[in-house]
């Protein structure tokens, strides 16, 4: 994928990130991401080697192997056609992590439909919304979670088909086929060659939340796979080989697959590039990582930072309880300064973070070229082509000024469009660009450092306020776990910032000595005006922080 190593090369120095080798693009005409990630494998020393593991609390541990995953995926891919499921079909995927999710994933795909991975956390109701607005033609989820939703598709007209896995009934409905999938692939014995998808088309369908109030579909093509490969090389530390061609690497991811951050990271990357995926279905458990890492031999632990903070807070592990270990990875929010010393002194290795959004996945990381920088989000991956511009001209920024975050309209890791909202989607692209509505600054090094959104900004009495920064330095106190910054209206044209703090377990600071704290350490334009100690944040199902919904009334306290 990539070209020999050589410095790249940009039109405006100022704007150098980091000496990175160049990158060339190479997307063949033809190219099915459940093949890539499946069938491909089929003729090489790793046809054998373990695929996937997955810990469940309750059905205990199961594998596959390549060759019986990509067995598995033809034979569902055979099922779609013997329902008359056509290309382009939309197939809503709604299980929890198990050898069923890419057997649904890269099966869907391999029959030339679109997959629609969505989350096991919704309810009833917003899973009638997404499969009304996908137009799915077929839903596969497991039994406990069909008897919660059977009498919730009477008005879904395009539905006709749902395939149900593992322990239970399988409780039939009026009007649709309802199948026991493992039942029906267990019958299919030969099948035909997977769908010659060309790089172009849709392959999956993943819904983020939209600024009405309703997820938005995102619309990514087989092209997808090829665009994350610079993450595979300058985010992730893969091993190359051994001498008997075996991939080695052992990934445990701590996500669920419905989450584009882990259905590429914890499931596309590794099996595209012929590795172990591990991950665990059931109640996080800060010790069950840590036994879970020992147990399989993982050489790679990928989480979010609440993750990384409770092994911390919760568990005595350390390097001695998982030798095997040797890159970690996170992605989701920013990763506390603290934490990320704390963690390299217990583990003795780096957490390398990334920045990513539904529609490109993760494109900016941190390295092994170049040092962390606590609080940067690192530098734009080889070949993605980022520019800070000022979004009206589309002229670049100088370095040290905030721009947004722009990427060229032609790089093959971009969605398609936004599922039948061609008016959101003209808004994004603008000339032969992608404006990702995000903002940055660059630094004379050429580290960027995240900003956010432009609705995250705070103008508070003239100044523009980045709340990442404020949280950033808010995380190092040590009895912080975590801190949300947002602006605080007073009236009109008076706008305070504020800190919303989850305290470490037994902590008993005060908001004020918080407020103190920030007064300290912050310019007095940024430092918080107040302080507010709160249980939780508002989040979404992904685990995200909606800042829209801090408000004064969750608080236990408040600084004076």
């Amino acid at each position: 994928m990539n070209a020999p190593e050589s410095p790249i090369h940009l039109e405006n120095p100022a704007m150098s990130f980091a000496p990175f080798p160049e990158w060339t693009w190479e997307v063949p005409e033809y190219f099915n991401i459940g093949v890539a990630c499946t069938d491909a494998h089929m003729d090489t020393p790793v046809a054998d080697q373990v695929a996937m593991i997955v810990e469940d609390d309750t059905l205990g541990t199961s594998t596959a192997s390549y060759r019986e995953l990509a067995i598995a995926t033809s034979r569902f891919a055979q099922l779609l056609r013997y329902l008359d499921v056509r290309l382009e079909d939309r197939v809503l995927i709604r299980l929890p992590n198990s050898l069923a999710y890419p057997t649904a994933f890269f099966g869907a795909m391999k029959r030339g439909a679109i997959a629609v991975p969505t989350s096991t956390l919704l309810t009833a109701d917003e899973v009638v919304y997404l499969a009304k607005d996908s137009g799915a033609t077929v839903l596969v989820t497991d039994k406990a979670m069909w008897a919660g939703l059977h009498d919730k598709l009477a008005g879904l007209d395009g539905l006709r088909h749902v395939l149900l896995t593992g322990p239970g009934e399988v409780i039939a409905v009026a009007r649709l086929n309802v199948l026991d999938l493992d039942a029906e692939l267990a019958k299919i014995d030969s099948y035909s060659q997977p769908h010659r998808s060309r790089a172009q088309d849709p392959a999956y369908l993943v819904y983020t939340s939209g600024t009405t109030g309703y997820p938005k579909g995102v619309l990514h093509a087989h092209r997808a796979m090829v665009g994350r490969q610079p993450a595979a090389q300058f985010w992730f530390d893969f091993s190359p080989p051994d001498a008997n061609g075996l991939a080695g690497d052992r990934i445990l991811h701590s996500g669920k697959f419905n989450w584009t951050y882990v259905l590429g990271s914890g499931l596309m990357d590794p099996l595209y590039r012929g590795k172990t995926v591990i991950v665990h279905e059931g109640k996080n458990d800060a010790a069950g990582w840590i036994r879970l890492m020992a147990k399989h031999q993982a050489t790679i632990f990928i989480g979010v930072p609440t993750i990384y903070r409770q092994i911390i807070q919760k568990t005595e592990s350390g390097a001695a309880d998982v030798p095997s270990l040797r890159h970690c990875m996170s992605a989701g929010e920013h990763l506390s300064d603290e934490m990320l010393g704390l963690w390299k002194d217990r583990f003795g290795v780096e957490i390398y973070e990334a920045v990513g959004m539904s529609e490109i996945s993760y494109y900016l990381s941190e390295n092994k070229l170049r040092p962390i920088r606590p609080g940067s989000a690192g530098f734009p991956q080889p070949g993605h082509g980022v520019r800070l511009l000022d979004p009206e001209t589309l002229e670049e920024v100088p370095a040290g000024e905030e721009g947004m975050i722009c990427i060229p309209n032609d790089d093959p890791g971009l969605f398609v469009q936004y599922w039948n909202l061609p008016e959101e989607t003209a808004k994004v692209f603008k000339g032969n660009w992608f404006l990702t509505g995000d903002y940055a600054r660059l630094d004379a090094d050429g580290y960027l450092w995240f900003l956010g959104r432009k609705d995250d900004i705070i103008n508070s009495f003239g100044y523009r306020v980045s709340p990442h920064e404020i949280e950033r330095v808010m995380k190092t106190h040590p009895e912080v776990a975590d801190c949300a910054a947002t602006g605080e209206e007073l009236s009109g044209d008076k706008v305070l910032v504020v800190a919303y703090v989850i305290l470490q377990p037994g902590s008993s600071v005060s908001a004020d000595a918080l407020a103190a704290f920030g007064k300290d350490h912050l310019a007095g334009y940024k430092a918080p005006k107040i302080v507010y100690l709160v249980p939780d944040f508002p989040r979404t199902k992904n685990g995200k922080i909606i800042r829209k919904q801090l408000h004064p009334s969750i608080a236990t306290q408040r600084s004076n």
